[in-house]
């Protein structure tokens, strides 16, 4: 059930992105569905019918959602006056609209409705790069430890990357992807830190095939991740 719940955190993990020429929009905030009983409460409490909005887990610093002043536990019922109704929808309605334009989200809090303008701006590179990976259905982490493919040490105290998790009936979970591999390679781009694969992956589309050279136990394998159906 956690790797679950991590697994939809981070797939709402800063709001959304869509595979064309333009940056990804950036908000800058972890969000997730409403529970039953803040189904229940809300609509006791505000009259808003079951499902309607999701709600704020984190505000980052620095970030288009923090400077609006949305806050750690917001719902959010509305964007641009259209109803949001779960955390896909307000992915959608975010990644629809050009980056560096004003936005409207109407929140609810205990006093009660407010309406925010937030500025939604492009997703800082090595955050898209974590946001391909998402859309593909995996995570990746720091080395616990010395690898032998880089020697047995980290250079610069760093690592190759490993995959920290992998989402049930994902695209990755269909081409075999494992907890546990070490990305050595993104396409033809060999990678020896975390961040070199969140370089690697941002310039991507995750439209298309993914190819990932991986170690596995002491064996060396291409491990191609076709895209998921949209």
């Amino acid at each position: 059930m956690r790797r679950a719940a991590a697994a939809a955190l981070l797939m709402l993990l800063l709001s959304a992105g869509v595979a064309d020429a333009r940056p990804w929009s950036w908000l800058g905030v972890r969000i997730r569905d409403l529970s039953e009983q803040e189904m229940d409460d809300l609509a006791t409490k505000h009259g808003i019918r079951e499902g309607f909005g999701v709600v704020i887990v984190d505000v980052m610093e620095g970030t288009p959602a923090a400077r609006a002043g949305i806050k750690s536990g917001d719902i959010i019922v509305a964007f641009d006056d259209r109803p949001v109704t779960e955390t896909r929808a307000l992915q959608r309605m975010i990644a629809s609209g050009p980056v560096e334009r004003d936005a409207r989200l109407t929140v609810l809090r205990a006093e009660g409705r407010r309406a925010l303008a937030v500025r939604l701006m492009p997703m800082p590179h090595a955050v898209a790069g974590e946001r391909v990976a998402a859309e593909y259905g995996f995570m990746l982490r720091e080395p616990d430890g010395p690898q032998p493919e880089l020697g047995g040490r980290r250079p610069g105290g760093a690592g190759a990357p490993v995959v920290s998790l992998v989402m049930k009936d994902s695209a990755a979970a269909r081409a075999g992807l494992e907890v546990g591999d070490v990305i050595l390679q993104v396409e033809e781009t060999a990678v020896v830190t975390r961040d070199a694969a969140r370089e690697a992956l941002a310039g991507l589309a995750p439209e298309k095939s993914l190819r990932l050279t991986v170690r596995r136990d002491d064996r060396r394998l291409a491990v191609e991740i076709a895209p998921a159906a949209r």
